[in-house]
Parts: C-alpha cells; sequence; structure tokens
C-alpha cells in the first residue's frame, strides 16, 4: 500500500528537519483521536500545546510527530507547527491528480459533503477522500488536505465561516474545480451587517476556482443573482439547482415514501433520474440535487449517486434517528442536535410535522451568533412549531426566551437553562410512542441529551 507521506516527502513539504526515515499513513492534530501509523502534528493553541501530548499520542500508535522542538521518537522538527499543517495540506493539493469539489452553505454543508462522498466512493471504490466530521475552518481545512491520498480521483472538502475573507483564503488552499454553494440564511449574524454580507462572503469560494472551473448556485435563494455575478467573475461553468422551475438541476416531481424519506424525479440538465432519498425534508432534495450537478460536473455516476441517496444513514447530529426502549414500549428520537439557525430550524420543524406517530416532543437549543436581532430569530419560531402541532416544547438556553414568550398560550413548554435541566425533566415527560425531535445549535450541548437517551439511560 502507497504510504499517505514519507518522512522525505513532509520535510520537503514543511520545510522541516526529518530525525529519521519513516512512513505514515494518517494525519491527526488531536491526540485523542491518533490511530497506529499516524502523523501527529503537535501545535501550540490557546488553550493547549500538542506537545504536551506527544506521549500520549506515541502511546496510541503516532508512527511518528511533526513538532517545534526536538524529541527521542522519529519527528520532522519545524519552526512552527500550524503553518507546517498548512504548508503540509497545500503540498498534498498540489499533488493531487483528482476532482477536486469545495462545499459551503449556512446550512447542508455537512450532509451534502458526505452525499457527494457517498456518490462518488460508489463510482469508484476506495477512490474518493472527503473532510470528516465539520473540519472545515483554517485549521480543519488543511489536515482535510494532508489526509487525501495522492492515488485520490475526488477529494470533497467542506469549508465554513464567520467573518468575510475567511473562505477567500480556504479557497485558494483547496483550489476547487467544482465549488458549491448550498443555501444563504442568517447564520453568524452578529458578524455580518445582513443576508447580503453572507451571501457575499459564501461567493467568496469561486475565487479559488481552477481554470474551466464550475459553480453551483441554489436557484431557489433570494441571493442567487448576486452569487451568480460572483461566480461569473471566476467559474467557467455555472450551474443552478433547486426545487423551481428554471433551475438547471431540478425536481420535476417529488413525494414523501412513507418511510421518512423521498422519492424524486429529477432533471440533471439533459438526463432525467429518479431516485429515493433515506433522509426526511425538502432541504435534503435540495441538497441531493447539488450532489448531482456536482457529480456530473466531474463526470462522475448519476445512477450510482442515487443509490447512494437511498443508502445514506442519518448522521450523528444532523438527522441520525434512533428507537429508544422505555419501561412498557418505545420512542423514536431524531437527532439534529449539532446545528442550527433560523433556516434550518424552520425546515426541521416543517418536517417534524409530517412524522407519524405519538406525541410530539420538540427540545430546541439556543440559536448562537445571531446578532441584534435574536430575539425576533427566535420567536419566529413560534408559527412553525404551531403548524407542525407539536404537542410540548422543552426549550433551552437563555436566548429562547422570545420563544417561550410567543407560545406561552399555544403550547405546553418548559424553558430550562441548560442541557444538564432539560435532562432531568425529560426523565418524567418521555412516554412510549413519543416522538422527541433535538435540535440546537452545538455549544448548548443537546448531544448530551442524545446520548443519555440512546445509552439507556432512560
Amino acid at each position: 500500500m502507497t504510504p499517505l507521506w514519507t518522512a522525505k516527502a513532509i520535510a520537503a513539504a514543511t520545510g522541516g528537519v526529518a530525525s529519521a526515515d519513516f512512513t505514515v499513513k494518517g494525519v491527526a492534530f488531536d491526540s485523542r483521536e491518533v490511530q497506529a501509523g499516524d502523523l501527529f502534528i503537535a501545535m501550540k493553541g490557546e488553550a493547549s500545546d500538542g506537545h504536551f501530548f506527544i506521549d500520549k499520542a506515541i502511546a496510541a500508535g503516532a508512527a511518528a510527530i511533526l513538532c517545534e522542538t526536538h524529541i527521542d521518537h522519529p519527528h520532522v522538527k519545524v519552526a512552527d507547527s500550524a503553518a507546517a499543517l498548512g504548508a503540509l495540506g497545500t503540498a498534498s493539493r498540489n499533488r493531487s491528480h483528482g476532482h477536486i469539489i469545495g462545499v459551503t452553505g449556512s446550512a447542508g454543508k455537512t450532509g451534502t459533503k458526505e452525499a457527494l462522498f457517498a456518490a462518488l466512493d460508489r463510482f469508484r471504490p476506495g477512490r474518493a477522500h472527503r473532510s470528516v466530521k465539520s473540519y472545515n475552518n483554517h485549521v480543519g481545512v488543511p489536515l482535510s488536505l494532508a489526509r487525501m491520498g495522492s492515488t485520490m480521483d475526488y477529494g470533497v472538502f467542506e469549508m465554513g465561516m464567520n467573518h468575510a475573507g475567511e473562505l477567500a483564503e480556504l479557497t485558494q488552499m483547496v483550489r476547487p474545480h467544482v465549488a458549491i454553494v448550498t443555501t444563504i440564511a442568517p447564520a453568524h449574524m452578529e458578524f455580518f451587517a445582513d443576508e447580503s454580507a453572507i451571501a457575499d462572503a459564501k461567493g467568496e469560494i469561486f475565487e479559488g476556482l481552477q481554470a474551466d472551473g464550475t459553480a453551483i448556485l441554489p436557484y431557489d435563494s433570494p441571493h442567487y443573482a448576486r452569487l451568480r455575478a460572483k461566480a461569473e467573475q471566476h467559474a467557467a461553468h455555472i450551474v443552478s439547482f433547486g426545487l423551481g422551475e428554471g433551475a438547471d438541476v431540478r425536481a420535476v416531481d417529488w413525494l414523501a415514501d412513507g418511510q421518512g424519506g423521498s422519492i424524486v424525479t429529477a432533471q440533471v440538465q439533459d438526463s432525467l433520474l429518479c431516485y429515493s432519498i433515506a433522509q426526511s425534508g425538502a432541504h435534503w432534495v435540495a441538497n441531493s440535487l447539488a450532489v448531482l450537478a456536482a457529480v456530473k460536473a466531474v463526470g462522475g455516476d448519476l445512477p450510482a449517486a442515487g443509490l447512494a441517496f437511498a443508502e445514506m444513514a442519518g448522521l450523528a447530529g444532523r438527522g441520525a434517528r434512533h428507537r429508544i426502549s422505555l419501561e412498557r414500549g418505545t420512542a423514536r428520537i431524531i437527532d439534529e442536535s449539532y446545528n442550527a439557525n433560523p433556516a434550518s430550524m424552520t425546515a426541521t420543524i416543517k418536517q417534524f410535522g409530517d412524522e407519524s406517530g405519538g406525541r410530539h416532543i420538540a427540545i430546541l437549543g439556543a440559536m448562537k451568533e445571531l446578532g441584534a436581532d435574536s430575539d425576533r430569530y427566535h420567536a419566529e419560531l413560534a408559527p412553525p412549531l404551531i403548524a407542525a402541532a407539536v404537542q410540548f416544547a422543552v426549550l433551552v438556553g437563555p436566548e429562547m426566551a422570545p420563544l417561550a414568550k410567543a407560545l406561552e398560550r399555544d403550547m405546553e413548554l418548559a424553558h430550562v437553562p441548560d442541557h444538564a435541566a432539560a435532562k432531568a425533566l425529560l426523565r418524567s415527560l418521555i412516554q412510549p410512542n413519543d416522538v422527541v425531535l433535538i435540535k440546537g445549535s452545538n455549544s448548548v450541548g443537546l448531544s448530551h441529551l442524545v446520548t443519555a437517551l440512546t445509552s439507556g439511560e432512560f
């Protein structure tokens, strides 16, 4: 098997000095994630210093260390480990012969990235690479690049931002052949004047497009024209996707399959494709259209993509479904605990209303980084919750006070300060046949509820 990196290649990429000849088959900067044969990158951060965890990484099986000091283990010594990680990511991109796809957007980045990987890996098994988890920032992107093998035919990279200029830097590192914007919605609003400014920041992804590159845009977005104007400055090809008439890749028809997913008939430019999506909601239909547009742009196989959609299980924190055992029956849990903004919250609540089952309980965590309009955005969740006929709402976090006030006459609810209080309440609340939606910004910690519910604590 071809090694991911040799000591010589690492030293050449980073300007470092190798202590010995070695090879590695993976890269990690968190000692808790080190696997046997990995290169551990010891970086100095604001809260901790990775050099303190070198022995732990070696014990976990690290084959070598990238660090700023001499150690008694195989290593490459560099002046700055963080800069060296960036250089390693750039070197990986430079040696790649594959088609590179970048994905950004206010919502749907990770799901779209995972679906793209599944579609391309089904077409070329073992020849597709993608960023793991939500490693999409100035550290996660170069790490994901550094992990890409030189023989990969496809690389799919998620790119995030919370301020202007961030994507411009990341896309110059990724240099995609295809760049996707999934959607534009209020997110990180405390750093932007309005949604148009968010659209401009997301549009920075097109600045890194390679010659003959393709920009894939959300046709149904009110910011479509703005995104298209930006794309026209950098892209040789522009493809729109959406549910509306006029999109280049659009859903001609779609309906619920009765099992939580959808059956879709899509026009993909000159091709017609019928496929099933295991994931639920109109947003997943839209995500699938963006994926199909990208698959076609890089010469992938559309039927293979259709099969991949049907096989995709829910992602932890992003739609995973669990059935838990209670004393006198079972309840169903929908885990959307990783992220939340007004658009994704509204879409998820709407879909929740279509779920079959007994009592519908919504456990909703605060939406973070919404700036001066935070109260309004939270209060505006009341109509979707009422329309979805939610029987009980557990609202978590102080930012949820406006929503609690808006719902007090229309719904049974509890407003609690944190996930620990929500967990205590759930013990007496949850009953057999309940359907429970758990959604909120990751920092609220609602994933702890999911863990408790699925580990048998209830």
